[in-house]
């Protein structure tokens, strides 16, 4: 497995021309997340996010500033995706890094060129950057599993399957959207304990999940898996993602099969895709199994994954409710609460013949700790809605309420380098 290497692009000391960069909290030099824009009724086109800016990659290559590798990467979003960039894999996307980067810090020689083609970001509409063929959500967060299982088998939380097979469903791409969403209250059948049969109508528990979004790079033919060794070259990048859970439609229909409606009516990305190159500094080893859990399978095993096939990612969720001033941590989650490494979702994903294209999404799961400010969905907050939320409003919930807003934040940081983010995943709850 060839992990990104560390070059100039993530030195702590450079600094851009672009005056909001300079420290930005998400957008500072060395980060330069790639994503698709357009200003008015405009074409989509290709951007990097600098402070609070956008560069236009796309009027960059127009203009020569780009060449080589790099040009090639912008001349394959013309069709205002990135599906196509991440088809080429890790050198011509590695190549525009270090090519925007040049164009980007301070010294720069082309900044006369260059500054023309800033926009404030503010100005801009950003989009879903992929054209998503497939989507599969994992359940790979080893608290929330646990979590959840109290809940409902207090007795046995894990099912036998969980430590050896990294769990997941097939989601729906139809109803994937970017930040900032409004995400419509779904109707469907729900029944409680006491009811003696299901009636239909608008989702009484809606609840948000703590998740990461990880894009395919290049994919891979059907019958043909990607063997664990080589299956972390195939991740381009990785979002904020917003799994949205009719909790009372999934306790109805989720056996035999699984979600279905509960999970389908609607998804929010964060729109920018931080790179594997950005996200190098902050690879880490795979926390050990405790004792006396199974080794994985060897088609799950690699050495250099374990040792670096993590990523150290914190993340926060916040709840604005109508009426209420300033925002209201829900939870401080992290992705080293995962059971399983990326690539090892990709290795299994395809271990079967399954065939991953330039552009699929495969989310995290709930990506919740060991405490309980950590707890990254509201089922595990309230204990499955039994015990409400305190507001420091004078405000409860139990679950989410029509004109609430769930945000999502994700940082980064290593001592050495420069903290680096992903942007808002921000939806808003709509009646129905």
């Amino acid at each position: 497995m060839r992990h990104p290497a560390l070059d100039r692009t993530h030195d702590a000391a450079r600094r851009s021309w672009v005056a909001s960069a300079k420290g930005h909290v998400d957008f500072p030099l060395q980060n330069l997340p790639l994503g698709i824009f357009s200003v008015g009724n405009g074409p989509k086109r290709l951007g990097t996010a600098i402070g609070d800016s956008i560069l236009d990659l796309t009027s960059a290559a127009e203009q020569g500033l780009l060449d080589g590798e790099a040009a090639q990467a912008v001349k394959a979003t013309t069709g205002g995706t990135l599906n196509g960039l991440f088809s080429l894999g890790a050198a011509p996307r590695r190549a525009l890094r270090q090519q925007s980067f040049a164009l980007l810090e301070e010294e720069s020689p082309q900044r006369a060129r260059a500054e023309p083609l800033i926009r404030a970001a503010s100005e801009c509409t950003l989009h879903v950057p992929a054209a998503i063929g497939g989507y599969t959500d994992f359940y790979a967060g080893i608290h929330h599993a646990l979590n959840v299982g109290r809940l409902f088998r207090p007795d046995n939380p894990l099912l036998p399957n969980y430590k050896y097979v990294p769990i997941g469903y097939h989601g729906r791409t139809s109803s994937i959207g970017v930040s900032p969403a409004k995400v419509l209250r779904p109707s469907g059948q729900r029944k409680r304990p006491a009811e003696a049969e299901p009636t239909f109508g608008p989702c009484r528990n809606l609840d948000y999940e703590l998740e990461l979004g990880f894009w395919i790079g290049p994919g891979n033919e059907l019958g043909k898996p990607i063997s664990i060794g080589n299956a972390g070259d195939h991740i381009a990048g990785i979002s904020l993602l917003n799994d949205w859970s009719a909790r009372d439609i999934q306790a109805w229909e989720y056996q035999p099969l699984g979600p279905f409606l509960a999970k389908n009516f609607a998804t929010t990305i964060s729109p920018w895709v931080v790179t594997a190159e950005a996200l190098a500094p902050f690879r880490t080893s795979q926390p050990p199994r405790p004792d006396g859990d199974p080794a994985p399978l060897p088609y799950l095993f690699d050495a250099d994954d374990q040792a670096a096939g993590a990523y150290d990612i914190h993340m926060d969720a916040f709840l604005i409710t109508p009426g209420a001033d300033g925002l209201y941590r829900l939870s401080s989650g992290n992705s080293l609460g995962m059971y399983w490494t990326p690539a090892q979702l990709v290795a299994h994903h395809t271990s079967g013949g399954c065939n991953l294209e330039a552009g699929d999404l495969l989310g995290s799961g709930t990506l919740s700790g060991q405490t309980p400010e950590s707890r990254g969905s509201l089922l595990e907050i309230t204990n499955g809605g039994r015990e409400p939320m305190q507001l420091p409003s004078g405000q409860t919930r139990t679950f989410l309420q029509d004109g609430d807003q769930v945000i999502y934040r994700g940082t980064c940081r290593r001592e050495g380098f420069a903290s680096i983010g992903f942007g808002e995943c921000r939806g808003t709850i709509v009646a129905p």
